[in-house]
């Protein structure tokens, strides 16, 4: 079934007017930045395309001036320049990034969006494709396509909330169950409690004042733990066909 699908499908270039009536079905909001390039799947059976005839896209923008795990992951490659404007046109002429990579629910699961990336990142003809993914843990497609991962270290907040969590019997395997968190959190009390309560509060100052003075609940419970893990993933490609432009 899967694969008499497929034989319908084909990329072809897009235009950002391709992303917006897809953009619901991605976790980000809609704003991707400059674009550089659109790729869509459209569906080309001679039914389905009547009611669905976008069933994929990928939207390339330019890059950020300057990228932590960029850094890293290029040995400082684009930093050597001397000054912030000849490094800025270095990266601006050799990376392009991966904004959006979205698929139609009802077309996930055939490895659509690994295909995506994977026969797109070509077409670019850029030595360096990036891209910046949370949702990279959940579904790895950016790895399958060929690109290399680098996870940003724990932040040291993050780091102190989940050893202040530790302290008081809260463990990381814990953290899985948001319920079980919860109680823990409420069958506290003296000095543990009061102790933790300040350190979830340090926490959550970061996320503005709505965020910190979230009353004591299952909601603020799930909000820090889903912050607790939310570490960006960054992965790079380098096309082995394409020389730097200096």
């Amino acid at each position: 079934m899967n694969c008499t699908i497929k034989k319908y499908l084909k990329i072809v270039p897009g235009t950002i007017s391709d992303y917006k009536p897809l953009s619901r079905f991605h976790y980000r909001d809609c704003k991707t930045g400059p674009v550089s390039a659109v790729y869509k799947i459209i569906d080309t059976h001679p039914r389905r395309e009547q009611i669905e005839p976008v069933v994929g896209v990928i939207v390339y923008s330019m890059p950020a001036c300057s990228v932590q795990l960029r850094n890293i992951a290029t040995k400082g490659l684009f930093t050597k320049l001397g000054c912030a404007n000849a490094n800025m046109q270095f990266v601006n002429n050799n990376i392009r990034t991966i904004a959006r990579v979205v698929i139609e629910p009802r077309y996930r699961a055939l490895g659509l969006a690994y295909e995506l990336v994977q026969k797109t990142m070509p077409l670019l003809e850029m030595p360096y494709i990036e891209a910046l993914a949370v949702m990279g843990k959940v579904n790895p497609f950016f790895e399958k396509a060929g690109m290399m991962r680098y996870e940003a270290p724990q932040s040291p907040r993050c780091i102190q909330l989940a050893q202040a969590l530790s302290a008081v019997g809260i463990e990381q395997s814990d953290l899985a169950d948001i319920e079980r968190t919860h109680n823990i959190l409420h069958s506290l009390g003296g000095k543990q409690k009061a102790f933790i309560e300040k350190q979830i509060t340090n926490f959550l100052t970061v996320y503005g004042r709505r965020v910190k003075n979230l009353p004591d609940s299952l909601k603020r419970t799930e909000f820090f733990i889903s912050r607790l893990s939310d570490r960006p993933v960054y992965y790079l490609w380098r096309n082995a066909d394409v020389e730097l432009k200096i």
